[in-house]
């Protein structure tokens, strides 16, 4: 006989769980205690938001699910955040929510939620356990309705009483994922779309990636002189240093990038929903997209569901491409003009933009390659500030960058914090004034567990894209976009960790390496010009001064 703490901890380690994410709950006391002698490593964050996105991000790095522990009412609640962020970036992800006794049900207990209303339209799945002795069943079905079609996050509501009673039940062994097969005709017709199309555009994105299929991406597009751009903060997908690599399609996407959506004659989609930031803004239309369109998708429920394609294949990218690598002959000579064009435009758009200010993100940024130690992962949040990574950083490497697409502030630091505790080496989180503060008392959790993270604060004292945006609806007219800051390097000293303040460009490189030397969390502070407001324009010039 066994506790149902005690089944659900041997269910995990069963399904090769070595790591959770939680944040205690009096819910589930008997899971805790069966975590104990488990040999799974529990983290123990302070906001459930901050756990549940570093959940996420376990789950993106890994490819497995990852795993969050809240407790009941208010702990679900406030891991809502990073449920939305795992739904909308496709990762694969396990939430357990501590529920009061069944016999309180339906009298507005205490901190009472039916989570399938609550979470119904937020995740992929949602159940509750109500028989202590089906906690096996349920959890195997959760991690593998996580990974299969388009992956996505589970929620299992565990009522206090059903995981304290006792049940003699057998475990169930763990069932891998079938492996993603292809059909030589599913690749040959693809390869006949190519073949009939002058100016092709490869789009690349979606959940589930390997180091495999980024070298395939590379095999099949360097035989097919295809161009390749990748989908919003899918960066890490294919070197950005390869010739055939065109750019991201990101928010604010390089105009001359947007421009070649729409002037492709068919655009091959891997592993990419293609949604609204991807699409520019479905600058290529849905209802009348001028083009072929071969959609490439594990889940068929994906397939048409916003552009109908003329070819549709329910099948992974990396799978596809694995195909599609192996398949014998050159593209057409008579494209490679428009993917020089396209390559063009990306280089050129690395060029640095000078921006006001004695500390200078373009500056930043181009120093960070000289600054990172091999295998550093990158995570960052939501805002302005990102233009500049995102502009000007070349990702080289697979499973090396972090980012919401969903656009979550709040994301980068946790996120860079999982990858720490996950490759054993150093992260390190992008982040603006704004979006550091919303999680920012996960320096705790990253000073008591190991995790070395640098976090570059890029501080300009206001919500910066809000702002943009305001500028240019109200000009002058300021309304609850400026902030009030903590002096962010003296906050990181009071955790535990280092801090440094940069106000000058040269002084960023010797911060950087002294934060490396530190071997654990450190955050550099640069204070900007109010003025620096993206990467083309001033306040001042988007206000029409």
């Amino acid at each position: 006989m066994r506790h149902g703490g005690k089944i659900l901890a041997d269910a995990l380690a069963i399904q090769g769980v070595k790591r959770v994410f939680s944040v205690p709950g009096e819910s589930f006391l008997a899971a805790l205690d069966g975590l104990f002698d488990s040999g799974i490593e529990n983290i123990v964050c302070r906001h459930e938001g901050g756990a549940a996105m570093m959940a996420e991000a376990h789950g993106k790095l890994t490819n497995t699910p990852g795993v969050l522990f809240v407790t009941r009412g208010p702990g679900a609640t406030n891991a809502s955040s990073g449920i939305h962020v795992a739904m909308h970036d496709s990762t694969p992800m396990v939430v357990f929510v501590g529920q009061i006794d069944r016999a309180h049900r339906d009298r507005a207990a205490f901190q009472e939620v039916d989570y399938r209303q609550m979470f119904g339209g937020l995740a992929k799945w949602v159940a509750q356990v109500d028989d202590t002795a089906r906690l096996p069943e349920y959890i195997s079905r959760a991690f593998h309705a996580a990974m299969s079609g388009r992956p996505g996050p589970v929620v299992l509501a565990l009522p206090e009483d059903v995981l304290s009673a006792e049940a003699d039940v057998a475990d169930l062994a763990a069932v891998a994922p079938p492996a993603s097969s292809m059909a030589p005709a599913a690749a040959e017709a693809v390869m006949e779309r190519l073949a009939a199309a002058k100016k092709p555009l490869v789009v690349v994105g979606g959940p589930l990636w390997t180091t495999a299929a980024s070298a395939d991406l590379a095999r099949f597009a360097e035989a097919q002189g295809l161009p390749v751009a990748l989908s919003f903060r899918r960066q890490d997908y294919l070197d950005n240093r390869n010739p055939h690599y065109v750019g991201d399609l990101s928010v604010g996407m390089r105009p001359d990038l947007k421009a070649a959506l729409q002037e492709a004659d068919l655009l091959l989609l891997l592993g990419t929903r293609f949604g609204d930031v991807a699409s520019g803004g479905y600058a290529v239309d849905p209802a009348r997209p001028g083009k072929t369109i071969v959609h490439v998708h594990p889940d068929p429920d994906e397939l048409g569901r916003v552009f109908r394609p003329d070819l549709a294949i329910a099948a992974t990218a990396p799978a596809m491409l694995a195909a599609l690598a192996a398949q014998n002959g050159g593209g057409r000579a008579d494209r490679a003009a428009w993917r020089d064009s396209l390559r063009a435009g990306y280089e050129a758009w690395l060029q640095p933009v000078e921006t006001p200010g004695a500390v200078k993100l373009e500056n930043v940024v181009k120093a960070l390659p000289g600054l990172l130690p091999e295998g550093t992962v990158i995570a960052n949040g939501a805002g302005n500030y990102n233009m500049w990574l995102h502009r000007y950083h070349q990702f080289t490497t697979p499973k090396t960058y972090l980012g919401a697409t969903s656009g979550s502030m709040g994301y980068g630091f946790p996120a860079a914090i999982a990858a720490s505790l996950e490759t054993g080496g150093l992260a390190v989180a992008w982040e603006g004034d704004g979006c550091f503060q919303m999680t920012l008392n996960e320096m705790s959790t990253a000073v008591q567990h190991g995790a070395k993270v640098i976090v570059i604060v890029a501080n300009n004292g206001r919500y910066g894209t809000i702002r943009m945006h305001q500028e240019r609806a109200y000009p002058g007219r300021v309304s609850g976009t400026d902030l009030a800051n903590p002096d962010f390097a003296a906050l990181a000293r009071a955790y535990g960790g280092r801090g440094e303040i940069v106000e000058r460009d040269e002084d960023f490189a010797p911060a950087f390496e002294r934060a490396v030397s530190s071997g654990g969390l450190a955050v550099i502070e640069l204070r900007l010009d109010p003025e620096a407001l993206t990467t083309t324009q001033t306040l001042s010039e988007v206000r029409g001064g």
